[in-house]
């Protein structure tokens, strides 16, 4: 598919309309880290979508009002994010015609912490993406004539993913559960630079199906350096070429590992991806460093307790200081939770964790 696929039609039909629409967040396994124009990820990426850390949006479109966007978060009105909303929309008219022609009053909610490791962009903007295609479908014709795609359905998700994209990458991983791609790779049939897709259930051992991700809240507040400037700073890096080749490469062990079962050679692959994401990082011109002491402490912790135990409780990190725990339902996550509980949370600012779970 190409962008062509995506675009709006100008028959549509306006009215005021209200909908609601919720989206859960994501954790890359293989990192996407460094981007070029329109969000197209340098490197192909794959992720655990989460089960209980979502945004909850409420959308209101005044049909022929002049185009404004006002936006609360929790209860309180945030004006920069509207400004933000305001220039996404205006990017995305092309693939919704009738975008531009109201006025927007949007309610959003998270169930987790705001500035907590938890990718709220992703889930924000996969909620918002959801909301748009919602109006779509009742505004516009577009969808259901087109000739490209036969599954109405797959057509609304693939565009919803599409759209999540442009306002927040990774937030295209999110508009579907389970184990998610987002970039053209050879060993994941219908990838795309365009939107996600959900890798095959029939190729995933069960192991891998329960998991839980707890999220240690090592620092809670505002990151020095935000993602979109990191992104940026990967067109400089002197090493950036040879890490989107090495994602692309981890796609072949990692299909392996998510056949077999093979928890060991899962767990390496994941660290090593997220310890490169934060390399990265350090290799940039200007340097930074996102981890904390604590971030190190509970690594190190978690390093001796695998030794010790040979139990498959392992990390990965997103773009700041918080680890998120992640460890499998398999019979040991008793034993596992109570190490977390009594040696990890010591850590964190406020014994602070959100406790999740990727499951379907």
């Amino acid at each position: 598919m190409t962008t062509n696929d995506f675009l709006g039609t100008d028959e549509f039909t306006i009215q005021n309309k209200t909908v609601s629409e919720s989206c859960p967040s994501n954790i890359a396994l293989i990192k996407y880290w460094g981007k070029y124009a329109n969000q197209i990820p340098a490197n192909p990426s794959i992720s655990f979508t989460l089960n209980h850390c979502k945004t909850n949006t409420e959308m209101e479109f005044l049909a022929n009002e002049p185009f404004s966007v006002q936006t609360f978060l929790a209860g309180n009105e945030e004006v920069k994010f509207a400004e933000k909303i305001e220039k996404y929309f205006k990017n995305i008219e092309q693939y919704l015609p009738w975008i531009l022609k109201g006025k927007y009053t949007i309610r959003t909610e998270n169930t987790f912490p705001h500035s907590s490791g938890i990718a709220s962009s992703a889930s924000g903007f996969g909620a918002i993406a959801k909301c748009l295609m919602s109006l779509d479908e009742q505004f516009s014709s577009t969808n259901t004539e087109s000739s490209v795609i036969n599954d109405q359905s797959s057509f609304i998700l693939k565009k919803a993913s599409f759209l999540a994209r442009l306002g927040s990458g990774s937030a295209c991983r999110s508009l579907y559960n389970g184990l998610v791609v987002w970039g053209e790779s050879d060993e994941v049939e219908g990838s795309s630079d365009l939107f996600a897709v959900k890798y095959s259930d029939d190729e995933i051992h069960p192991v891998f199906k329960d998991f839980n991700d707890w999220v240690l809240l090592i620092h809670e507040g505002v990151k020095s350096v935000s993602s979109t400037v990191g992104h940026g700073l990967m067109n400089t890096n002197p090493y950036a070429e040879r890490r989107f080749q090495e994602a692309r490469e981890n796609f072949v062990p990692m299909k392996e590992v998510l056949k077999s079962g093979n928890m060991e050679e899962f767990i390496k692959l994941v660290e090593h991806e997220a310890l490169t994401l934060h390399a990265m990082m350090m290799m940039s011109d200007p340097a930074f460093i996102l981890m904390k002491t604590g971030t190190l402490e509970v690594i190190n912790k978690i390093w001796d307790f695998r030794r010790e135990t040979n139990l498959p409780l392992f990390f990965t990190l997103d773009a700041g200081a918080n680890v998120h725990l992640l460890f499998p339902n398999d019979g040991s996550e008793e034993q596992i939770k109570s190490f977390i509980e009594t040696e990890l949370l010591q850590h964190t600012q406020k014994n602070g964790v959100v406790k999740d779970v990727m499951k379907w």
